[in-house]
C-alpha cells in the first residue's frame, strides 16, 4: 500500500511537471513584439535606428528597405553567442508630424531583448536630436465657398393675437 502512495505522488509530480512545461513553451514572451510611438518623424526615426543596429552595436543587416519601412539584422546578445534574426518595422503616421510606430521582433529572445532596444532608441534620439519637437496641431480647414450665404429675413416683430 506505501509503494502505491508514492507511486500516486510521483505521477502527480510528473504531471504537474509536464503541465508546466507545456505553459513555459507557449509563453508569450516567445513571440511577443514591443513598439514605440516615436515623436522623431520618419526619416529622423530610420536613420537612428539603422545606426543603432549597424555602429552601435555592430550587428550585420541583412536587408533594408526604407521606403517599405523595414530593416533585418542578425541579434546577437551576451546571453547566446549564436546570432538570431531581429527585424525592425516603420509605420508612418498619417503626415509629416504624426508620431512613428516602430515595432522591434525577435523571436528567438524574450521579450525584454525588445524592449531594451526601443528604449535605446529613445535614449539615443533624445540623446542625438533633443527632446521631441511638439506635435503640430492640424490646420482647420476653409469653410466651403461655393455658395453666398442668404442673409437671415428682417424680424417682423410679434404677430398680433396670439
Amino acid at each position: 500500500m506505501h509503494s502505491g502512495v508514492i507511486k500516486a505522488a510521483l505521477v502527480g509530480v510528473l504531471s504537474a511537471g509536464i503541465g508546466a512545461s507545456v505553459v513555459v513553451a507557449s509563453a508569450p514572451w516567445a513571440d511577443a513584439k514591443a513598439t514605440y510611438e516615436s515623436p522623431y518623424g520618419y526619416a529622423r526615426t530610420w536613420n537612428a535606428a539603422l545606426r543603432l543596429v549597424r555602429v552601435d552595436n555592430g550587428w550585420k543587416v541583412t536587408e533594408k528597405d526604407e521606403a517599405s519601412g523595414y530593416l533585418l539584422f542578425e541579434y546577437k546578445s551576451v546571453e547566446n553567442a549564436k546570432p538570431t534574426s531581429g527585424s525592425v518595422e516603420f509605420v508612418r503616421g498619417g503626415d509629416e508630424s504624426a508620431p512613428v510606430s516602430v515595432l522591434i521582433e525577435l523571436p528567438q529572445m524574450p521579450h525584454y531583448h525588445e524592449q531594451l532596444m526601443l528604449d535605446a532608441l529613445a535614449a539615443k534620439m533624445r540623446r542625438e536630436y533633443g527632446d521631441a519637437p511638439p506635435r503640430r496641431a492640424p490646420e482647420p480647414s476653409p469653410a466651403p465657398s461655393s455658395a453666398p450665404t442668404p442673409s437671415p429675413a428682417p424680424d417682423a416683430g410679434p404677430s398680433e393675437g396670439t
